[in-house]
């Protein structure tokens, strides 16, 4: 599991969450608002211990956001509208609507979505695109809410976040004179 430490929260990831996300707006709030709908070829689930498992082909979908997997573990336990949904695939993936229209995405090995904190954690080859930037590492914590992640890399010292800003395309010299035309 994802070992998180005030340590290793530093400022660069800091300014990288700022940078990376602060063009958007805050996710569609009322998509925490919607109920969780699950998809799957095969469900079994544990009413005593409250877990459930999802197998093939599993598409979870909240509002505009969605997270699809291979298999997925729902742990109930802590009561409603506190689950955890832990999503695994060879990526599993998330992707969800911005309030400006913009889509964020991400994807991972590992991807545990805890309902009532609004938050993702992405493990395992884990990268977050949003416009046409990018952060990868072995591990990201997204606050969807928030719009504020944490990245980490991988502990056998081999492992680094990178992240990666594209900038806008150049205007050409004919962009350039229909802009100086305007008023």
């Amino acid at each position: 599991m994802l070992r998180h430490s005030m340590a290793r929260i530093f400022n660069p990831a800091t300014l990288l969450a700022g940078l990376l996300l602060s063009t958007s707006a805050v996710a569609i709030n009322k998509d925490f608002e919607q109920p969780i709908k699950i998809a799957s070829k095969y469900q079994s689930a544990d009413g005593i211990n409250k877990l459930s498992i999802f197998r093939e082909n599993v598409r979870i979908s909240q509002g505009s956001m969605s997270i699809n997997a291979d298999e997925l573990q729902v742990d109930a336990g802590q009561g409603e509208g506190r689950e955890v949904f832990i999503a695994m695939g060879q990526p599993a993936s998330y992707e969800q609507t911005m309030e400006d229209g913009s889509r964020i995405r991400a994807e991972a090995n590992h991807i545990e979505y805890r309902v009532n904190e609004r938050t993702l954690t992405l493990s395992g080859d884990a990268q977050l695109q949003q416009n046409n930037s990018k952060v990868s590492g072995e591990s990201i914590l997204f606050n969807m809410e928030k719009e504020q992640l944490i990245a980490q890399g991988s502990d056998d010292g081999e492992g680094r976040v990178v992240t990666i800003f594209q900038p806008e395309p150049k205007k050409g010299p004919s962009e350039d004179k229909k802009q100086e035309k305007k008023p």
